[in-house]
């Protein structure tokens, strides 16, 4: 627009003091900005872009292809056109969750109806749920008078699995707190604990059968032992922001994902019931929340483009990441693929989670607490399930001395007694035998965590 108004004044500034080669030049300044604004919105228009890029989930330290295949549809040759294939500019900064070989940024030019591929390979380094894409084009005139800025083509999204960790021999079933909860699954029976009576079935065995009973009622009756194991596990993931500094970040979010991860496999390959909830985000759904206000395709820079399709790092969601504890084939595949999706959030607070889900959750299923931190409104909320009835095991990853020192005493204080730590995946391994049930008297050895 500067352009054509200074085309204009010296145009009209000529006629006026009858000066015809000033004249002249307003003419060509003024048809040389009309013709370069006509080319370069004919040469943004006329660009289109198709993407080849596999989206089946991958493990991390896996790779993708990605082909970026750019087409001039018009007759016009394109003098030249710069294109930039997005990816999320926080996960290429150092520590990067991405490694990126080949050219995702290039200047081209393009004949008519002619095609050019822009070819790069991706290798993912964490979990998480990463867009490839949009394109970004930049083309204008060779004059420098008019730039155009488009963003085409479909993202391709590539879910990444977290890590399992086996936990070989770890017993996750807790001592349940004094009181009576009926059970829905009776796993396992102690028969040093007899629970009752009840009439004789074909099929007991004779050393199940009560003599005294039998006796005195003139009728078989046969034991009825305590349950030695609880019936599965419900997974909650503490995903609240503050307990994860930027300092540590992205591997301490990392590892809680892995521990929950492994926690749902171990519980899962028993054929028990396992659930899972977290109050972060998911992935998905903040990718289907953003995409609807992104409908204008045309900016004014490059870099309003890429901050436009930047993954937004706030987010007050309300709403907890949930999977309901049951059975099935299927049901470690959709808590490992919420997992993979896990994002930080602003919004719910643990100990709201906590109590929120309380009336969802089986009583009969130990309640597994990963957390970052143990603020003392956690430690209540754990509490609160334990005196309603549930087992509850909490799992305190990333802490320091001073940290767990304080974490230790709250939980306990609230009668939370089957605490184990982890520092690191080697550590989660050794989950089993580094169980820390009472508080440790000093910090001035290496105390294995798990």
């Amino acid at each position: 627009m500067r352009w054509l108004l200074v085309a204009v004044a010296v145009t009209v500034l000529a006629l006026v003091l009858q000066a015809g080669l000033v004249a002249f030049a307003g003419y060509v300044l003024l048809g040389v900005y009309l013709l370069s604004r006509t080319l370069a919105r004919r040469w943004a228009e006329n660009l289109d872009a198709t993407r080849k890029c596999p989206t089946d989930p991958r493990e991390v330290d896996e790779s993708v292809e990605v082909v970026v295949t750019l087409r001039n549809t018009g007759a016009l040759p394109i003098l030249w056109v710069l294109v930039e294939d997005l990816l999320p500019e926080r996960m290429l900064r150092r520590p990067t969750r991405l490694d990126v070989k080949g050219k995702r940024v290039r200047v081209l030019a393009l004949g008519g109806g002619k095609t050019k591929t822009l070819r790069y390979t991706v290798t993912f380094r964490l979990r998480g749920y990463y867009p490839l894409g949009p394109t970004v084009l930049e083309t204008g005139d060779v004059f420098g008078l008019h730039r155009r800025h488009r963003v085409i083509g479909t993202p391709a999204y590539v879910m990444v699995y977290p890590k399992i960790v086996l936990l070989p021999k770890y017993d996750f079933a807790s001592q349940r707190p004094i009181g009576e909860v009926r059970l829905q699954n009776r796993l396992f029976e102690d028969v040093t604990r007899t629970a009752g009576v009840r009439p004789y079935i074909p099929g007991d065995p004779f050393s199940r059968i009560h003599w005294r009973a039998t006796a005195r009622t003139g009728q078989l009756h046969s034991r009825l032992y305590e349950p030695t194991s609880l019936a599965g596990a419900t997974v909650l993931v503490d995903f609240h922001s503050a307990g994860f500094p930027s300092r540590g970040e992205p591997y301490r979010s990392d590892l809680v994902v892995t521990v929950a991860c492994s926690l749902v496999y171990a519980v899962s390959v028993l054929n028990q019931q396992v659930g899972f909830a977290s109050n972060g985000r998911d992935a998905a759904d903040r990718i289907r929340e953003e995409s609807l206000a992104k409908g204008d395709s045309e900016y004014a820079s490059r870099e309003g483009a890429r901050d436009r399709f930047e993954l937004k790092e706030e987010s007050d969601r309300l709403r907890p990441v949930v999977v309901d504890t049951r059975r099935g084939f299927d049901q470690f595949q959709k808590i490992r693929e919420g997992l993979a999706r896990l994002e930080l959030s602003d919004g719910m607070s643990f100990a709201g989670l906590a109590l929120e889900l309380a009336t969802r959750m089986p009583r009969d299923a130990t309640v597994m607490a990963v957390l970052p931190r143990v603020p003392v409104e956690t430690a209540v909320a754990l509490g609160t399930l334990r005196r309603q009835g549930f087992a509850v095991s909490a799992f305190l990853v990333g802490l320091d001395e001073t940290a767990r020192l304080e974490a230790h005493g709250r939980l306990l204080a609230e009668t939370v007694r089957d605490i184990r730590y982890v520092n690191s995946e080697p550590e989660l391994a050794a989950l089993a035998a580094n169980a820390a049930v009472a508080a440790p008297a000093s910090y001035s050895v290496e105390i294995p965590l798990v």
